[in-house]
């Protein structure tokens, strides 16, 4: 029984393996090279929390219709961003009126986001 669980594991290796060694003569494991770029990690953590801090102020800050056009055009329920026609479509109202409320919601956004709205669409 013992043979045939080694066979299964004969394939795996562990993370603390060693694999070599740099110019420094440091040890170099699997992890050392498999590892995540630390940045990476940073970088998705800051656009989750930017993220957040733009749905709250999408909830506390806009309009009902103003919410549901950038809502609808930028996907923030999960859904698909949809153009200014479909939005347009879906609300009884023209795309010229789409773009107007739109643009006037993400100024409201670049102001309340301050200096670092201006990345904002």
């Amino acid at each position: 029984m013992s043979i045939r669980a080694e066979r299964k594991r004969r394939g795996d290796i562990s993370l603390e393996e060693p694999i070599g060694v740099d110019r420094d003569g440091n040890e170099i494991t699997v992890g050392d090279v498999l590892g995540t770029d630390e940045d990476a990690v940073f970088g998705g953590a800051m656009e989750a929390v930017a993220a957040e801090r733009i749905r709250a102020l999408v909830e506390s800050r806009l309009s009902a219709r103003e919410k549901r056009i950038v809502v609808l055009r930028y996907g923030l329920d999960g859904g698909e961003p949809l153009p200014q026609r479909e939005v347009g479509r879906l609300m009884g109202i023209s795309r010229s009126y789409v773009s107007r409320i739109e643009k006037k919601a993400l100024a409201i956004l670049r102001e309340a986001l301050g200096e670092g709205g201006k990345e904002l669409v």
